[in-house]
């Protein structure tokens, strides 16, 4: 897959920053001119940020645990060498999408290829391509959801979390005894969470 050239490069000898690296602070833009500069901090940031978008594609497609994180680490060492040539870091969500469910489907296909090897030939290969955009719209979706929860203050996190992804859902009087609040304050705070969650999606255009 082709990429783009960074436009704002640093000289290879550019100092690295010695700010504390922080991904949900730090723009993309921000984090590959840090990486193309060395700075290990700012790598791991970028793969922190990244991880469970790379990882959750292959898990969609089916891979075990392992096949997942076989195809996370192949993922992960093509971004490294593609950084210096990536010219729109606000598009780097959706090439590391792409670059993941190319692999994806040439592995899935290759797996197929030799059970059918093994079976002599008796079947033809499933068509693979036709479910990978709905597993992307589906990956976007949950990244974009991640990163906007991260940009939440830590008692929305927690308070959203409880309420909303937790199965079953927790008691208020419970989340009340886990926050340190009222009971009869939650419908409150979990409406203004709610709100700044929207904001922070809104923000995302999405």
């Amino acid at each position: 897959m082709s990429s783009e050239t960074v436009t704002e490069n640093e000289p290879p000898e550019a100092k690295v920053s010695a700010e504390p690296v922080r991904s949900t602070a730090w723009t993309d833009a921000r984090l590959v001119r840090e990486c193309i500069k060395g700075n290990e901090a700012a790598w791991s940031a970028l793969i922190d940020k990244y991880k469970n978008l790379i990882y959750s594609i292959p898990v969609k497609y089916g891979f075990s645990p392992d096949e997942a994180s076989d195809v996370f680490q192949a993922v992960c060492v093509e971004l490294l060498g593609e950084l210096p040539k990536i010219r729109k870091p606000a598009a780097l969500p959706k090439w590391i999408m792409q670059v993941t469910a190319h692999k994806c489907f040439r592995d899935k296909r290759q797996r197929l290829r030799v059970d059918q090897l093994d079976e002599n030939h008796t079947s033809k290969l499933e068509p693979v391509a036709p479910e990978a955009e709905g597993i992307l719209r589906e990956a976007e979706e949950e990244h974009h959801l991640r990163q906007a929860m991260a940009g939440l203050p830590p008692r929305c996190q927690k308070l959203v979390r409880m309420l909303f992804f937790e199965d079953p859902a927790r008691e208020y009087r419970e989340i009340a005894k886990s926050l340190g609040i009222a009971v009869g304050s939650i419908g409150f705070i979990r409406q203004r969470c709610l709100d700044k969650l929207r904001r922070h999606l809104a923000d995302a255009d999405f």
